[in-house]
């Protein structure tokens, strides 16, 4: 009996010091999934970050700037060795028009000495050089004199008047106001940079100060011609809408941008919320806003029951990045929606080749077989996301363009529209104070808007300073 007491006691000791390595065990293992999972999730962060930093202006919002290298382009090169610079064998040959005698100041004449000319007839033809250069005085200066009168009665100095527009003026006449306004505004030039240019250029000497003035008088100028423009934003049946940050004595603001199809209108808020949309368009607007997926734009539709069309351009980049990704899933989706994404497109540009009801059944085809596809995303949070812009009725918002004539798939115009906003920032960094702010988006609606009617921007400046120091009314840029 002994004996057997001492084996199953070995066995129940065998048996306690199993379980206890199948505790370690199970203990090892739980630690082993844990460091996986955390493995994994570290995988997973590092490839959204790698694919993060893969984005360019190519893939993403960012701007064609931030792209410190280029990617070559994939395909065999058309030509062999570097471009030639200059003109290129078989473009038509680029000449200027001359000048016609009206703009003609001076003529002069060559002509052979006699003891050269011998038996040679002179022709009634000319070899023509016209040559442009400056005048040695770029500028006219006109002194006004007002006699002064004494009253011997009571010892009073009466002064004649000076005409109004002269008084307004001051020392700097209309037409010179409108190159400072222009260099300042459309030049990028600081007051400094305008001073040594008036100095060393035109030979006139003047203070940055006194250019402060004459800038503020052109911001006045335009004060009717913006306003005016402004008040028309809430009539027009489409908009292109965007926004870029403002710097204001260190401060953060937002220009925001309004692009109608024959104007365009900047606006300086501290916000770059829906409030903005609502204080400058209102909640009557009727009109359809073009947009990039921004939450403001989509919080105003909510609340104010506007239409809006997304950007495809916006949405392109989005799928170019996710087909890019580093994580399978993620490819394969973005290379499924892409293809469509290019009928469409191709289809669209083929309209005026195809008949109405053809292009209505291939745009409907094309439409079905996108969303069932991006109605399809993998389980990523970047594809979700995208997915949820096409839930039900919300894809609408992306497909307006196509029954709606005059609405743009893009919002490309009114980006190319604060390009220079954006150079002035960089440049000049921003403003300090509400009159800058104020001549800032006073003078970047003319430029635009006079660029998009083809008109010359200082010919506008000079005739609505004019009108300005003579009190008339403003040059209207309203067709």
């Amino acid at each position: 009996m002994a004996d057997k007491d001492v084996t199953i006691s070995q066995l129940v000791q065998q048996i306690d010091l199993l379980r206890s390595h199948v505790v370690s065990l199970e203990q090892t293992n739980d630690q082993l999934q844990r460091e996986v999972r955390q493995l994994h999730e570290e995988n997973q962060r590092l490839q959204d970050q790698i694919a993060r930093l893969k984005k360019n202006s190519s893939n993403s919002s960012k701007p064609p700037s931030s792209d410190i290298v280029k990617p070559k382009k994939k395909g065999p090169s058309r030509r062999k060795g570097k471009r030639k610079i200059g003109g290129q064998q078989g473009h038509p040959r680029q000449e200027r028009i001359p000048f016609g005698p009206d703009d003609i100041d001076a003529t002069r004449f060559y002509v052979l000495p006699a003891a050269q000319v011998q038996d040679l007839i002179p022709l009634d033809d000319w070899l023509i050089l016209q040559q442009v250069d400056l005048v040695e005085k770029l500028y006219r200066v006109t002194e006004h004199r007002a006699r002064k009168y004494l009253d011997p009665r009571t010892g009073r100095i009466v002064i004649a008047p000076l005409p109004a527009p002269v008084k307004a003026a001051g020392l700097v006449g209309p037409k010179l106001s409108a190159l400072a306004a222009y260099q300042k505004g459309d030049c990028h030039m600081s007051y400094s940079t305008i001073e040594r240019f008036w100095d060393e250029v035109l030979g006139l000497s003047i203070s940055r100060g006194q250019l402060a003035n004459v800038v503020q008088k052109a911001s006045a100028a335009f004060e009717t011609p913006y306003n005016e423009l402004r008040e028309a934003l809430v009539a027009q049946s489409y908009l292109g809408v965007d926004e870029s940050g403002h710097k204001d004595s260190g401060e953060k603001l937002w220009t925001w941008s309004f692009r109608a199809p024959k104007f365009t209108v900047f606006h300086i808020d501290p916000s770059r919320g829906s409030d903005v949309l609502k204080a400058v368009l209102t909640e009557a607007f009727g009109g359809i806003l073009g947009s990039d997926y921004f939450s403001a734009y989509r919080k105003y539709m909510v609340d104010c029951g506007v239409l809006l069309q997304f950007c495809w351009a916006h949405l392109i980049r989005d799928i170019r990045f996710l087909a890019g990704h580093t994580d399978k899933s993620l490819q394969i989706w973005g290379n499924k929606l892409l293809p469509w994404v290019r009928q469409l497109f191709e289809t669209w540009h083929r309209a005026e080749s195809m008949t109405a009801a053809g292009f209505a059944r291939a745009m409907d085809r094309i439409r079905r077989g996108f969303l069932k596809a991006v109605r399809r995303p993998p389980q990523r949070a970047e594809a979700r996301n995208l997915a949820e812009r096409f839930r039900g009725a919300k894809a609408d918002n992306y497909f307006r363009f196509l029954t709606t004539p005059g609405i743009e798939p893009t919002n490309n115009q009114t980006e190319q529209a604060i390009r220079h906003i954006v150079i002035d920032r960089h440049i000049t960094q921003g403003t300090r104070g509400t009159r800058g702010q104020q001549w800032c988006q006073r003078v970047w609606t003319i430029l635009a808007t006079c660029r998009q009617q083809k008109r010359r921007v200082f010919e506008f400046f000079c005739q609505a300073i004019k009108a300005h120091f003579q009190q008339k009314a403003a040059p209207s840029l309203l067709h």
